[in-house]
């Protein structure tokens, strides 16, 4: 699995006006193809009466699916142009849609490719990118008197906690970055005194602070 991934935060929107044809343009994340095809399908239905409803999406952490359609556009003048704006800012698990109503002023091939650029730019920068990274699940099993000193430890390591369980034991799952789950967990047994049963339970990615 990558280490860390870009995609957008959410929604983005975006409406350009060039040459008197409006340009409308909606990102938004998508994990599998089906969720891509359903905003498509969405946005197609809000925008029935469009000239055209032009889309790429990116699916697949090896952007393993790559779609492009013009919906209509000359060949290569829309999709592509989008397609290529995604993959410029190496995002993955995206849909984008650019919405065009015709305005009576013809743009020409290299118009049209330059204007469903322009609007998927400024979709992405409506939505804002993040990162993931990669994470481990780990769970840790610990008496109740040892959950003060354990919670500080993680919040001192500016480490996430997924969830808490509490029965005979309290188990709590924290979420720590791919390769340092080793130091996390040497420095869990010190603290406890080797009374905490540490285990790791799977992967997931989180959102994290990029770096300026």
């Amino acid at each position: 699995m990558l280490a860390h991934y870009l995609t957008v935060k959410g929604l983005g929107l975006a409406e350009l006006e060039i040459n008197k044809s409006k340009f409308i343009a909606a990102t938004h994340p998508a994990q599998t193809e089906p969720q891509a095809l359903e905003v498509i399908a969405g946005i197609k239905k809000q925008h029935a009466n469009a000239t055209h409803n032009c889309s790429a999406y990116v699916i697949g952490l090896q952007e393993q699916l790559q779609k492009a359609d013009d919906d209509g556009e000359p060949s290569a003048t829309a999709g592509k142009p989008i397609l290529e704006v995604i993959k410029k800012n190496e995002l993955k698990n995206i849909v984008i849609v650019v919405t065009r109503y015709f305005g009576g002023i013809k743009l020409g091939s290299g118009g049209l490719i330059r204007a469903y650029g322009r609007a998927a730019s400024a979709a992405i920068e409506a939505a804002g990118v993040i990162e993931k990274r990669l994470h481990s699940r780990l769970a840790i099993d610990i008496d109740y008197a040892l959950l003060g000193s354990v919670e500080n430890l993680l919040h001192a390591q500016h480490l996430s906690i997924e969830g808490k369980e509490f029965t005979d034991r309290v188990r709590l799952i924290a979420l720590v970055p791919k390769g340092h789950e080793q130091p996390i967990s040497l420095q869990l047994t010190e603290l406890t005194a080797a009374q905490a049963a540490i285990t790791v339970l799977g992967e997931t990615y989180l959102r994290v602070n990029r770096s300026c």
